[in-house]
């Protein structure tokens, strides 16, 4: 999945020192070049800041362009006072108009990363039903499939148990929720338990084993990678109850 170019302390930087860079850089032209278009070319910045860092730094960035606005460019200069009516109506419409653009560029990002997401999945899923039709042994369908749960939930480890549950460990349920003894547990809040997470396989109604997730610690996966993490271990099911097929015969 794409993640944010800048982020955490750094993308807050940048919203802070780019519109001042360019403050900086349009220096030269102040009085020669129309304080509305000065406005116009931070709010580019801003929009910069805000596709490349994340919504609060391209709320910041706003921010910061409307305070150098004023600080350089407006009379009296240098100063944080602005003596011209119009100016003070170009400085308030450029922080409203960068805080806006910021909010609809951060947006914007969220739902290209949610489709490249998708896509993704979609992919995963697809692959691992193909290998589930074409597989003639069961440890390649289990191999795969933990490689994929693997890089999926970002887990530190992976691996499979046959036959009968031991103990009590949170489960992941069939719709991509976590189960710790008999309460959900907060997955989008607290992230994954502190200790493995069985995902249990089915096929052809009965059980058959379980994958045991360790997560890695902080990783907090999305209830879409959680419900797609369910759909491979269902794929897994069914391959190895039909590989099985014949020795039931038998």
């Amino acid at each position: 999945m794409r993640r944010y170019v800048m982020r955490g302390p750094v993308s807050l930087v940048a919203a802070v020192l780019v519109p001042l860079a360019l403050s900086a850089v349009l220096l030269p032209a102040r009085g020669h070049l129309a304080n509305t278009n000065v406005a116009l070319l931070l709010v580019v910045a801003v929009v910069a800041v805000a596709a490349l860092g994340h919504r609060l730094a391209g709320a910041v960035a706003a921010l910061s362009a409307a305070a150098w606005f004023d600080f350089f460019l407006t009379r009296p200069y240098e100063q944080f006072t602005i003596s011209s009516s119009s100016d003070i109506t170009t400085g308030v419409l450029l922080l409203a108009v960068g805080l806006a653009v910021s909010q609809l560029a951060a947006r914007a990002r969220r739902f290209e990363v949610v489709a490249i997401t998708d896509a993704g999945y979609l992919a995963t899923i697809h692959e691992t039903a193909v290998l589930a039709r074409s597989a003639n042994s069961a440890p390649a369908v289990v191999d795969h499939v933990r490689a994929e749960l693997t890089g999926l939930l970002q887990l530190r480890g992976c691996r499979f148990e046959y036959g009968s549950l031991i103990g009590h460990p949170p489960r992941l349920e069939h719709d991509g929720s976590i189960v710790v003894g008999r309460k959900t547990w907060a997955t989008d809040q607290l992230g994954m338990p502190a200790e493995e997470v069985e995902l249990r396989l089915f096929g052809g109604g009965r059980y058959i084993g379980r994958f045991l997730l360790d997560p890695t610690p902080g990783s907090m996966p999305t209830r879409q990678a959680l419900l797609v993490a369910v759909t491979l271990a269902d794929q897994a099911g069914r391959a190895m109850d039909a590989l099985s097929g014949p020795a039931k015969a038998a």
